[in-house]
């Protein structure tokens, strides 16, 4: 088993500043007034996405959009690009993964086909994807997922954003496990915005987004060290501004990376007990442009 596992993932979602905030500024202090982006500067500690607890401090791209039927999340990480992280930790300076990626393109069936298809509190319908790409080094380090699915906004009736996708998963690349290159379970993913009030001048939102993985076939395939399902939960307080933006994110793994918890492995350096269940955090600082 390779001991290089994903090293950087979203701490954001759209809206992780507030967009509220963005629409009712001047577009002209943006290059577009409608793809919305900022670079940010995170640092993450205990991260569980791989069998070993990861820390780590990189730069990431993020943009997000809504325009007619096309809808839009998105970000880049270059990991370890300062240099910073603990033992586990390599990047883009070290042999480790030079770039990581994750977008959530969706597409409005309603708009494309000129139909209402809503009903009950589901306003509206989207083919909707989640795609995964972590570079890596060399093909056993490396990663490449896409999820497909369906999509829809709910109607909260209140100043609360809620969607929800449910795809079904075709896994190419996975750092040499052995679902790679066959269709390998779901996922279930949920996203809420709460604004919550006006705050030193800025806009204080509550973001959460769940990814509930289930219906994977890895443990049946690679043994008890592997699991079948995984979640992976982010609690995010934002303080947005025109164009500054201030996050403190809360992360709680269950299995995450899809490795079970208290295995213990050894990948030649001496054994270790996996810590896949738990807590992660990040703190960001983004300017929006």
């Amino acid at each position: 088993m390779k001991t290089k596992m994903l090293m950087a993932a979203s701490t954001l979602l759209a809206m992780s500043y507030s967009a509220s905030s963005v629409a009712e500024t001047n577009n002209a202090e943006y290059l577009s007034d409608w793809w919305h982006q900022s670079a940010n500067v995170v640092g993450s500690y205990h991260t569980r996405f791989g069998p070993q607890l990861n820390n780590d401090v990189y730069l990431e791209y993020e943009a997000f959009a809504h325009k007619d039927w096309f809808d839009f999340y998105g970000y880049i990480d270059v990991p370890k690009v300062f240099g910073a992280g603990n033992g586990n930790d390599t990047g883009a300076w070290d042999d480790g993964s030079p770039f990581f990626m994750e977008i959530e393109p969706r597409f409005s069936i309603d708009k494309l086909t000129n139909s209402d298809l809503s009903f009950g509190p589901f306003k509206e319908w989207y083919f909707a994807n989640n795609y995964i790409y972590d570079m890596g080094d060399n093909k056993a380090n490396r990663q490449n997922t896409w999820y497909m699915g369906l999509g829809t906004d709910i109607d909260t009736h209140s100043k609360v954003s809620l969607s929800a996708n449910i795809y079904a998963k075709y896994q190419w690349e996975n750092y040499g496990a052995a679902n790679e290159d066959s269709w390998d379970g779901y996922r279930f993913k949920i996203k809420y915005f709460v604004p919550l009030t006006a705050l030193w001048g800025g806009n204080l939102n509550y973001i959460g987004f769940t990814n509930f993985d289930f219906g994977s076939e890895l443990r049946d395939k690679a043994g008890d060290a592997r699991t079948n399902n995984s979640i992976a939960s982010s609690h995010i307080l934002s303080l947005g501004y025109d164009h500054w933006h201030y996050s403190v994110v809360a992360r709680y793994f269950h299995n995450g990376g899809q490795w079970a918890d208290g295995t213990e492995l050894d990948f030649g350096k001496g054994p270790f007990t996996v810590k896949s269940t738990g807590w992660g955090y990040y703190l960001v600082v983004g300017y929006n442009f």
